[in-house]
């Protein structure tokens, strides 16, 4: 029997849970620079930003990859 999803190392994680380590550990104006998007630039909020990156792979997809490049304190 085949897991799939057992070489994702993002398996098991909400975008959203992604979005909140990543604004809690760069704060919204770093995390905006290093992922140029408006909804991290102007007036940023988690639920806009959850909106926008619902709908839009290849930001998601960059937020994703600073997810997984970004060595946090904790391990949750």
């Amino acid at each position: 029997m085949s897991t799939p999803q057992a070489n994702n190392p993002l398996h098991g994680l909400t975008l959203e849970t992604i979005l909140t380590r990543l604004v809690a550990h760069y704060g919204w104006e770093t995390l905006g620079r290093m992922v140029d998007i408006n909804c991290f630039t102007r007036e940023p909020s988690i639920k806009s930003s959850l909106t926008f990156l619902r709908k839009t792979p290849w930001a998601r997809k960059k937020v994703e990859t600073l997810y997984l490049r970004t060595r946090f304190q904790d391990k949750g």
